[in-house]
């Protein structure tokens, strides 16, 4: 099998999980955090719904930088609803499954590079960057999680049963 079909079958199965936590995401609680060292909850609703978008960077990109000269040009969602962040997440998986479906298993064997100020802090082939894309999604959705259970949301299943969903996905 190749990496390009297993990518697409874990985009195939981590999409509609992240779909259903999004969803039941409240409104007003965006500067909200369980702890002053924790991200907000605006933030990380917005990067959980954006990740699915880091595949296609990761294939058409060779490189991102988190600080570069003049500054980033990202910025994140205001205020963002849950129709919102579903709509930010269903286009970053349409993108992420039309550039694995377009990609070659030659360029997931290409080198990506994260930088912060023109500095290398991360060089892996593509395919290790999806791969801990995947990987990174899970926890914050994990966090996400918490987040909504702290706020009284009743949560969807996930990987299995939930106190409130007792489905298995």
């Amino acid at each position: 099998m190749k990496a390009t079909e297993v990518f697409l079958a874990q985009l195939q199965r981590e999409a509609p999980i992240t779909r259903r936590i999004l969803e039941r995401v409240p409104e007003g609680h965006d500067d909200w955090k369980p702890h002053p060292k924790s991200m907000p909850f605006g933030y990380l609703t917005s990067l959980v719904a954006m990740m699915p978008s880091w595949i296609e960077m990761a294939i058409v990109k060779d490189e991102l930088d988190l600080q570069p000269k003049g500054g980033s040009q990202f910025k994140a969602p205001e205020n963002p609803k849950a129709a919102d962040l579903v709509k930010l997440h269903d286009e970053g998986v349409a993108r992420a499954r039309k550039a694995l479906e377009g990609t070659t298993e030659e360029k997931l064997l290409t080198g990506w590079k994260l930088l912060v100020a023109e500095k290398i802090v991360q060089e892996s082939p593509r395919h290790a960057v999806i791969a801990d894309t995947f990987t990174h999604l899970a926890h914050h959705r994990g966090q996400l999680s918490v987040y909504l259970r702290m706020h009284d949301v009743a949560l969807p299943s996930i990987y299995g049963p939930t106190a409130d969903d007792k489905t298995f996905g």
